[in-house]
């Protein structure tokens, strides 16, 4: 299995929404789990969990929309926050760890208060060893970076914050 096979795959598993998968070919093993791992983890999401699950409980005509929509609220916490309208967010298109420079030791892309344009590098998200520049969908002033050097990223998790 090549990189491209791999990355390919993994694309599909995040258009279909599937959080674990695992293959094996060979002596080739491939395990992809996402999303839900980290939120586990976090003590925070631990407790919003049965709040959650006992939504559907109290309102059981409606449990099988409910069900549907449960996972909504777990990726709330990863929504940009609603006081800034004005603001496009930039998100992750993948899963991965967020790198605000080419290499350690090299000044980051940009930082607050730059000026970007459509295009330009922002920052780099590594998945899987391969590094993926990510670059700005809009124009405009950063006026928030969301995400820390070296952090573990979600897929649509918001990095930046631009000012059009």
């Amino acid at each position: 299995m090549n990189q491209k096979e791999i990355k390919e795959l993994i694309e599909f598993l995040i258009e279909k929404d599937i959080t674990e998968f695992e293959l094996e070919r060979g002596d080739v093993k491939l395990r992809v789990k996402r999303g839900a791992e980290t939120h586990v983890v976090a003590a925070p999401v631990m407790q919003a969990a049965p709040i959650i699950t006992s939504a559907p409980v109290a309102a059981p005509a409606p449990s099988a929309s409910s069900a549907s929509k449960a996972p909504a609220p777990v990726a709330a916490p990863a929504a940009p926050p609603a006081d800034d309208a004005d603001l496009h967010y930039v998100k992750s298109p993948i899963v991965g760890t967020y790198y605000e420079s080419p290499s350690p030791g090299s000044p980051p892309f940009i930082k607050v208060g730059d000026r970007v344009k459509e295009g330009q590098v922002l920052c780099i998200v590594e998945a899987m060893k391969l590094m993926n520049e990510i670059e700005a969908d809009a124009s405009g002033e950063i006026v928030k970076m969301l995400v820390s050097n070296g952090a573990p990223v979600e897929y649509g998790m918001p990095l930046f914050a631009i000012r059009k």
